[in-house]
């Protein structure tokens, strides 16, 4: 029997095809991860300068319909 051919042999490597295999697979998911975060990040970040314009644009109505109150006060 050579060693090419040797069961330890051949599931030795078997096992370290399964590692290798393995780690990718987790840096797969790990930059997959990575990605979602950021998307979710930008996300966050939109939705929050959508909301301050939104509140910046209440303030300065308020602020006009203010101003015009008090002009017709005075």
């Amino acid at each position: 029997m050579s060693v090419q051919n040797h069961p330890s042999t051949t599931q030795s490597r078997d096992q370290e095809g399964s590692v290798a295999m393995n780690s990718i697979a987790n840096d797969v998911a790990r930059a997959r991860i990575r990605d979602l975060r950021a998307d979710a990040l930008a996300g966050s970040r939109a939705r929050r300068l959508i909301a301050a314009q939104r509140w910046q644009r209440r303030a300065e109505r308020a602020a006009r319909r203010a101003q015009m109150a008090r002009s017709a006060i005075w």
